[in-house]
């Protein structure tokens, strides 16, 4: 069969070339660039949600996940009349607010969408997140060390969702009302952090430095802050299967799954059944929690 080098869609009124739409882009799993384009159409009322009015970073994989990969801050030139661009602190962000831009940034293999924590012309967060960062390439105890994290949010009145990293990690995301700054969610993080980490210091370390962190999962509340990304809900992972992250229930926490369950050929049927599970919990109420700790 000859290789298809070229051809072009439709979107919303913009027709987009498509490059090499053959190429394996996930050879393991057999994801063409053409299925790939396919999936990003149809995760996008979700991911979009999560990148809409925020500074984009991108990781392009141009030949492939197994190969070499570039982040992406700077939107590459020449930059398409309907592609959203930001000038933050001297660089010039792509703003990710429809499929077009998606698919356009698909077709140039970024496999990853890592947008701020912060919306344009914010100095506010959008959500909470926490990282829960295994030091182990495959940590059976992940799943353990979420579940202890959201019981704890849990006695102190908030709600939250877990999610794949769709790598090794799992984030904790506490969705907010607007008000609250970076430096409290900050400090709630580190009294949270320090909690969970004297009830089981065989699981969870502060400790920053990887060297010094042993087998012990790594409670990252500090990469929540401006001027930082955290790989978006939904994001396809440049890994082995074309793992996606994504948001779990707190029941399939408690079973133990796998952070490979959930990946490209498998995330469209499961969003058609569960929706976006991060949307159903409303904003968490974090003044109780702040006056508390500025009293200590």
């Amino acid at each position: 069969m000859p290789h298809k080098i070229k051809g072009s869609i439709m979107i919303e009124g913009v027709e987009l070339t498509v490059t090499n739409p053959d190429k394996l882009l996930w050879p393991e799993a057999g994801i063409t660039k053409a299925i790939y384009l396919q999936k990003l159409a149809a995760l996008a009322p979700y991911l979009l949600t999560y990148t809409r009015n925020r500074l984009l970073t991108t990781i392009r994989y141009p030949h492939g996940a197994n190969d070499t990969f570039f982040y992406q801050k700077n939107a590459p030139e020449p930059v398409p009349d309907f592609v959203d661009t930001q000038n933050y602190e001297g660089i010039r962000y792509i703003v990710m607010n429809g499929l077009p831009e998606l698919l356009w940034l698909g077709n140039l293999a970024a496999l990853e969408f890592h947008p701020s924590l912060h919306a344009i012309n914010s100095t506010l967060p959008c959500e909470w997140m926490i990282d829960l960062d295994p030091s182990m390439e495959h940590e059976p105890r992940i799943m353990q060390a979420a579940l202890i994290v959201g019981e704890t949010l849990s006695s102190l009145g908030l709600q939250s969702v877990p999610k794949t990293s769709g790598a090794t990690g799992v984030q904790i995301i506490v969705p907010i009302t607007s008000g609250v700054t970076f430096d409290e969610l900050r400090d709630i993080g580190h009294f949270v952090g320090k909690y969970v980490t004297q009830k089981h210091p065989e699981l969870f370390t502060l400790e920053r430095l990887k060297k010094d962190r042993g087998d012990r999962i790594y409670f990252d509340y500090l990469q929540h802050y401006g001027g930082k990304t955290l790989a978006a809900p939904y994001t396809p992972r440049a890994k082995p299967k074309g793992t996606v992250s994504t948001p779990l229930t707190w029941d399939e926490v408690r079973r133990d799954v796998s952070i490979q369950d959930f990946h490209l050929m498998n995330i469209i049927e499961r969003l058609t059944t569960v929706g976006d599970l991060i949307a159903a919990v409303p904003p968490q109420p974090m003044e109780l929690i702040l006056k508390h700790l500025k009293k200590k």
